[in-house]
């Protein structure tokens, strides 16, 4: 019986968010520029989870623009 499904993505020049009710995301901006995940912004090289709280969480959106790379990965 599958119970989460984890999925990975990359997002290049992109405004996007998270669906709602995910148990567990990360991000990482693999880019060279400045990208933005819940209203912070996040440099080249840093990184920042969503850890599992008990219940699925609110969406997340996020803005990548010219130049980045964000890599996201989810379970739902």
């Amino acid at each position: 019986m599958l119970l989460a499904q984890t999925t990975e993505t990359e997002v290049t020049d992109l405004a996007g968010e998270i669906p709602a009710g995910f148990l567990y995301a990360s991000v990482y901006n693999v880019g060279t520029v400045d990208v933005q995940v819940n209203g912070v912004t996040l440099e080249p090289g840093q990184a920042k989870d969503y850890p599992f709280v008990g219940k699925g969480q609110e969406a997340i959106p996020y803005q990548v623009s010219d130049q980045g790379l964000l890599r996201i990965m989810v379970t739902i």
